[in-house]
C-alpha cells in the first residue's frame, strides 16, 4: 500500500482547558473544517488486525481510540509498555499514523485491570505509558494532570468540531456486585469531582457546532449486565442532567468495550434534538450473535469486526451527521442519520 501523506487540518488540542503545541501532524495554519474522524476500541495485539487497510482508505481526519487500545491486563509496567509498543509498531496502523491526528482514551484492559477503576494501584504510571502510545507531548498538561480526560478542537468558526474524551477510570468507584453480577450503585461516581467540573467548563459557552463525547463504556444501552453508565445512575442522571443545562448544539456519544456495535438513542428535555450514542467495538475480536436486549436501539446489532466513520455534513441546513458501523473489505454494516 502507498504511504500515506499527512492531510492538512486544524487541529487545536485542548488538554485540561489548556492550549498546547501539536506535533507535525497536522498544519495549525490551515483552516480547513473537520468532515471525518472514525473511531473504535478493543484491539488485542496478539491477534490479526485486519480493518487498519479500511479505515486508512476512508481517509479520516482524526482517529479516536476509545479503549482497550491494547489488552495490558497487570500491574508491571514494562509488560504495559511491550504491548503498546507491539500494537504501534503494526505497518498498516503506522500509516495511519502518518496520515491521521490520532487522539483517545483508555477503558479497563489498557488501564491494567478487567472492570478496573481508582482501586488500580498503577493508575499514575499506567496513563503516561497511554500517553506515550498516543504521542502526547512531554511538556502537553496533560501529563501533569491526573485522569486521562481530554478535549480537542478542530476547524474554524462556524465549522468547529469540540471532541471531548471522558475518563471513566481513573475516578471511578468499584463495581457494586451481588451475586457476582453488576449491580447499580447510586452511590458511586464514575467521573471523579475534578472531571465533573472540566466537563461543565468544556461544554458551557462553547463555541463548537458539534460535540462528539467519548467513553470506554456505553452511556445509554442500560439492560445488559455488563459495564456502563447505568450502573452508576445518579452519575449517568448528572450527565444527562448536565447535557440539558449547558445545551452544547451537536451532541453525540461514542462508545467502546462490548464487542458488539450499535446505536442507541433518547431524548433529553431542553437539548432540542434526539442524543444518540454510537458503540463500535472492537477492532479484532467480537461477541457470538445473540439476543440483547435494549429498548434504546436503533438498528440491528453487528457482531462482525467494525468500526465507526463519522462524517460531517457541513453544507446541509440543519446541520447533519452520517455515522457508519464500517468493517473489512469495504464493508456497511449500519448507517445512521443525525440530525441537530
Amino acid at each position: 500500500m502507498k504511504k500515506i501523506f499527512i492531510l492538512s487540518l486544524i487541529s487545536c488540542a485542548i488538554l485540561a482547558g489548556c492550549r498546547t503545541p501539536k506535533t507535525d501532524k497536522t498544519a495549525s495554519s490551515s483552516q480547513k473544517p473537520v468532515t471525518t474522524l472514525a473511531f473504535g476500541s478493543c484491539s488485542d495485539q496478539k491477534r490479526p488486525q485486519p480493518l487498519w487497510d479500511d479505515i486508512v482508505a476512508q481517509k479520516p481526519q482524526v482517529w479516536i481510540w476509545l479503549g482497550d487500545n491494547i489488552y495490558g491486563d497487570s500491574e508491571v509496567m514494562d509488560t504495559l509498555k511491550a504491548k503498546y509498543d507491539k500494537q504501534k509498531a503494526n505497518p498498516v496502523y503506522a500509516q495511519l499514523r502518518q496520515s491521521t491526528q490520532i487522539i483517545g482514551v483508555w477503558d479497563d484492559h489498557d488501564y491494567g485491570v478487567n472492570d478496573g477503576g481508582k482501586e488500580y494501584p498503577r493508575r499514575k504510571e499506567s496513563q503516561q505509558l497511554m500517553l506515550d502510545f498516543l504521542d502526547v507531548p512531554n511538556n502537553s498538561p496533560l501529563r501533569q494532570q491526573e485522569g486521562a480526560y481530554s478535549s480537542h478542537v478542530y476547524g474554524p468558526k462556524g465549522q468547529r468540531v469540540k471532541v471531548i474524551l471522558l475518563d471513566g477510570r481513573y475516578f471511578r468507584d468499584p463495581l457494586k456486585k451481588v451475586n457476582k453480577t453488576n449491580t447499580p450503585d447510586p452511590s458511586g461516581d464514575i467521573l471523579g469531582e475534578p472531571q465533573w467540573q472540566w466537563l461543565e467548563n468544556q461544554l458551557t459557552n462553547s463555541d463548537a457546532d458539534v460535540h462528539i463525547i467519548g467513553c470506554g463504556i456505553q452511556f445509554l444501552a442500560n439492560e445488559h449486565v455488563y459495564e456502563k453508565w447505568g450502573n452508576f445512575p445518579t452519575a449517568r442522571q448528572r450527565f444527562f442532567d448536565l447535557l440539558s443545562k449547558t445545551k452544547p448544539k451537536g451532541a453525540m456519544l461514542i462508545s467502546g468495550d462490548r464487542h458488539i456495535a450499535e446505536v442507541s438513542k433518547i431524548n433529553l428535555p431542553g437539548l432540542g434534538y434526539d442524543l444518540y450514542d454510537i458503540t463500535s467495538s472492537g477492532l479484532t475480536h467480537t461477541s457470538s450473535p445473540r439476543e440483547e436486549p435494549n429498548a434504546l436501539r436503533v438498528g440491528k446489532v453487528v457482531f462482525d469486526l467494525n468500526y465507526s466513520l463519522i462524517t460531517i455534513n457541513w453544507d446541509k441546513k440543519p446541520l447533519t451527521a452520517t455515522v457508519q458501523i464500517n468493517g473489512d473489505n469495504g464493508a456497511t454494516y449500519l448507517t445512521q442519520e443525525i440530525g441537530f
